[in-house]
């Protein structure tokens, strides 16, 4: 059954706003699959426990989504859904007694949909077996497939128990693959090969799905610069790429872009020029970071949590820090091409750019002049600003925090210090399992409740390198008021 909503809408203009819906992709059986020897060509650095990931971790993220978001979809079963079975059954996407929400949107069903179309079927399932080598008879078995097990077939790469495809275990991080700004969708050019096949997949999803049949003209994919056309086969050219969890919706005219690892200064300046043609936003500040696994998209560095509070690693723009000088610093090997660099650029005025020193100038600025807050910035530092706590919570993702609420957060139960520090500026501390009993019980109210941290378990989750900002593709958010 297709999904379909009447009041679908996109508008997401800030990181903070009340969230009303998003995308997001559960944990699906290819990401069980992942094997030592290839798994850091899948770009993880471990191999998890699906079973662990998926009943005790992600679905405790899939209910507090539910009880904010769609309410009605899980309010009265948290005690009917509490068995494995049932579990099953609720979060996993091609069950009968899936929760199939319009607000908690799952790619999957979204991906199953648009197969029972036979036109783009075939389309999609040659792109795929010409992406990854498939053979003829292949393409042919394929077509033939049931919509929704086509769809867990390109998802896990598996038919049965027969490899075909390598997985796309990265697609639980379904921020990475595309961004709503205000009522555009950003598509990703990704920098790994391990994730062309999930942004070849959102790209059909996104111009097939009648879900966006209203957004179509305001897709926006970016295209491959003449350089790279230009180059010789003995030539090394920097790459056309941008990936979304680099790119940061703080207000409804402005949007942050890291380069980085995996988004290049050419992606970067692609993405300004359409953003501006398209009258999309008027300002585009672009972070650069060291192009470091650790620092690999600009959310691993900082979040927002109210509109004068944010997360951050502190060192990573500390002069002190990253002075080769200092016998404990961590960022002792940057070399000068890695020097954090803060430039903005305002529409019709690109040629006189704005200079930011760290982040903090750049945070205070939004907090103050964007988002018009009266209060005093407040920066929340990972590890509690201490080493080796820092560098070891913000590996574990202590700075990629989903809002739900402006200053209700998700965060990994895990960083320790970072706890502390939130705790020290007065933010409540509460588990997940705890929050969704009071819930449910009426003890506390998602309408009611603010600043605070709701700590997620992690302990599989967290060595898939990703966070909740990571793991969520916002579509709409309530505009700040107030």
């Amino acid at each position: 059954m297709i999904l379909k909503s009447e009041n679908f809408k996109i508008n997401n203009r800030s990181e903070i706003g009340d969230l009303r819906c998003l995308l997001i992709h559960s944990p699906d059986g290819g990401l069980g699959k992942v094997v030592p020897n290839k798994a850091q060509d899948w770009l993880f650095e471990d191999i998890v426990h699906l079973d662990t990931i998926r009943g005790k971790e992600y679905d405790y993220y899939v209910k507090v989504l539910l009880y904010f978001l769609d309410p009605d979809k899980i309010k009265g079963k948290l005690d009917a859904i509490s068995s494995a079975a049932a579990q099953r059954s609720f979060f996993k996407p091609d069950n009968a007694g899936f929760h199939n929400s319009n607000k908690v949107i799952e790619f999957q069903t979204l991906l199953a949909d648009i197969l029972t179309d036979q036109q783009t079927k075939e389309k999609l399932v040659a792109a795929v077996c010409a992406m990854e080598n498939g053979t003829y008879g292949l393409q042919k078995n394929l077509v033939d497939t049931d919509p929704v097990e086509l769809a867990k077939v390109f998802l896990s790469g598996f038919i049965g128990n027969q490899l075909i495809f390598a997985p796309v275990p990265n697609f639980i991080f379904s921020r990475d693959v595309g961004v709503a700004i205000n009522n555009y969708i950003l598509i990703s050019k990704p920098a790994k090969r391990a994730r062309l096949r999930e942004t070849l997949l959102v790209r059909y999803i996104f111009f097939n799905h009648p879900l966006f049949s209203a957004y179509r003209d305001k897709l926006i994919e970016i295209p491959e610069s003449m350089e790279q056309f230009l180059q010789t086969a003995d030539e090394s050219c920097e790459k056309t790429t941008l990936e979304c969890g680099d790119v940061m919706v703080v207000s409804d005219n402005h949007v942050l872009i890291g380069c980085s690892e995996r988004t290049s200064t050419l992606g970067a300046n692609a993405a300004i020029k359409l953003l501006f043609q398209n009258n999309v936003v008027e300002k585009v500040t672009i972070i650069k970071i060291p192009q470091k696994r650790n620092f690999m998209h600009l959310d691993t560095v900082f979040t927002q949590v109210k509109r004068n509070v944010w997360v951050l690693l502190k060192s990573l723009f500390d002069e002190e820090a990253v002075n080769p000088e200092n016998p404990i610093s961590h960022f002792g090997d940057l070399k000068p091409k890695d020097k954090p660099e803060i430039i903005q650029f305002t529409k019709g005025k690109t040629d006189i750019p704005r200079r930011f020193d760290n982040l903090e100038q750049l945070l205070d600025d939004i907090s103050r002049n964007d988002l018009h807050s009266t209060e005093a910035t407040q920066f929340i530092y990972s590890g509690h600003n201490q080493f080796p706590y820092d560098s070891r919570e913000q590996w574990t993702d202590s700075c990629n925090l989903l809002a739900l609420k402006e200053g209700v957060v998700l965060a990994y139960d895990r960083n320790d210090k970072t706890v502390e520090a939130f705790e020290q500026h007065g933010f409540e501390i509460i588990k997940v399992a705890d929050l969704l009993k009071k819930l449910e019980s009426g003890e506390l109210s998602t309408e009611t409740i603010k600043d605070t941290l709701i700590l997620m378990p992690s302990a599989e989750l967290s060595r898939a390198r990703g966070g909740f900002h990571c793991m969520s593709m916002p579509i709409y958010r309530d505009a700040i008021t107030g």
